[in-house]
């Protein structure tokens, strides 16, 4: 694998340097990634992405190449340069595991280890971490308007790139789609593959009748046609023409509810009701809820643009903060970052969800020493995934993710899975851990506890 250590922003790679050059390289430091809001004006988010982190992870090195390219920045001197050549991270690293259903300023990574190598991971887990989650999160509610139909990840051609089009069917996937159009994500990732033929198909005929025939002569097990290039009920017709071999038809443009309702008529008197009505064309949550809830007759719901891109939200925004530091025979000190806005005040310490049956725990690990921990027997959502650098964890298959993130909606309310004014989730501080919040807020602003 190619060497991928050099994504990063370059103010990691700096501080880094400042950390060495400080004598502060042995501290050990403690960060956590989380959001501050669920995307969409959501209820909920859909934890993602792990395993491609841990790829990264696992494979975080220093290239010669990589270390002639700092070199040349005349930023970094020839012994720092020396010490990233034998970089080798050695953090605990703790997380959620992907398709769990999470909560704003809930930790989904916890890394901690010298305070150098946790800094320098941080952009590249952000990267990974909040495309994924947004992506899985834009899927689950598409999903969940399709009620029960199959959905299909058809964004591929609108996705941002190629590292990213991967990136988000895999994230789509764990979200809930069914199957995806990319083939290479296919490949890779294991997922079902679905597609048969565009417009052009049947332009390339000299009717669309013949088009039609010759795609079930030569595709008998794939016979999905798309009947609007032309007339969508007479595209409708010419299918039904093709007899018994056809298994479904699509449609691309239109008003999708009136024509939906009329191809389900005509297949049905023509005795095709087991042929299958795919629909696509602009999709997301929202319309095709409001499609099922006015009677549409589709099956299967492929949905590109507005899923691949978050079109709505196009980031999640998640941050990763310095919460706990021990210098070099020091003790632990707990760290907070300040903000005018309550909402960007972070939480201290070395932090862990709790979940309980009808609410969550953050509580601080260094508040409950000698095994003492919070009251309660719920089930503690962070997880050991590095120990010292060495892997400990083995990321499930994506199929057995895609089924977390289904199990874990139904022990919900369906009240945060709303698209409009969802409930919030109840996400409490541990009463010392807020106590505590509230003491370093006081005396970092000057105030008398």
């Amino acid at each position: 694998m190619p060497s991928v250590a050099l994504l990063t922003d370059l103010y990691e790679l700096t501080m880094a340097y400042g950390y060495w050059r400080s004598g502060k390289s042995d501290d050990e430091a403690v960060f956590h990634l989380f959001f501050r809001e669920n995307p969409f004006d959501g209820g909920y988010t859909v934890a993602a992405g792990l395993e491609t982190a841990i790829g990264y992870l696992d494979a975080l090195r220093f290239a010669d190449d990589d270390l002639d390219y700092l070199r040349s920045l005349q930023l970094f001197d020839d012994d720092f340069l020396a010490v990233l050549r034998d970089f080798r991270f050695t953090c605990d690293v703790d997380a959620i595991p992907e398709g769990t259903v999470v909560f704003p300023n809930e930790p989904l990574v916890r890394v901690r280890g010298p305070i150098v190598q946790a800094q320098l991971v941080e952009s590249a887990l952000l990267n990974v971490v909040n495309f994924q989650s947004l992506i899985a999160t834009k899927a689950s509610r598409v999903t969940e308007a399709a009620r029960g139909d199959v959905v299909l990840d058809f964004g591929l051609r609108r996705a941002q790139g190629m590292d990213g089009a991967l990136s988000a069917s895999r994230a789509a996937y764990i979200g809930g789609c069914h199957a995806t159009s990319n083939v290479l994500a296919g490949a890779r990732y294991g997922i079902p593959v679905r597609g048969t033929h565009a417009h052009s198909w049947v332009m390339s005929f000299p009717t669309e009748r013949e088009a039609f025939e010759t795609w079930s002569r030569v595709m008998p097990k794939n016979s999905v046609l798309l009947v609007d290039t032309y007339d969508t009920l007479d595209g409708v017709r010419h299918a039904i023409e093709t007899g018994k071999t056809l298994q479904g038809i699509r449609l691309d443009s239109g008003d999708l509810l009136a024509l939906s309702i009329a191809a389900r008529r005509m297949l049905d008197e023509a005795g095709l009701e087991k042929v299958t009505i795919a629909a696509s064309n602009e999709l997301d949550e929202h319309i095709i809820a409001d499609l099922k809830q006015k009677g549409a007759r589709i099956d299967v719901w492929g949905v590109g643009t507005r899923l691949i891109t978050a079109y709505d939200q196009p980031a999640l925004g998640g941050v990763y903060k310095l919460t706990a530091i021990k210098p070099r025979g020091g003790a632990w000190e707990h760290k907070i970052k300040l903000s005018e806005q309550a909402l960007k005040i972070s939480n201290p310490g070395i932090l862990q969800v709790r979940r309980f049956d009808a609410y969550d725990l953050i509580w601080d690990e260094l508040q409950w020493s000698g095994g003492l921990q919070p009251a309660g027997s719920g089930d503690d959502l962070l997880v050991p995934i590095y120990r010292a650098g060495k892997r400990v964890y083995d990321p499930p298959p994506l199929a057995e993710v895609r089924r977390r993130r289904e199990e874990q909606l139904a022990r919900f309310d369906a009240g945060i899975k709303r698209f409009d004014h969802p409930d919030l989730y109840p996400v409490e501080l541990e009463p010392r851990l807020a106590d505590l919040k509230a003491r370093l807020v006081a005396s970092a602003r000057g105030v008398a506890a």
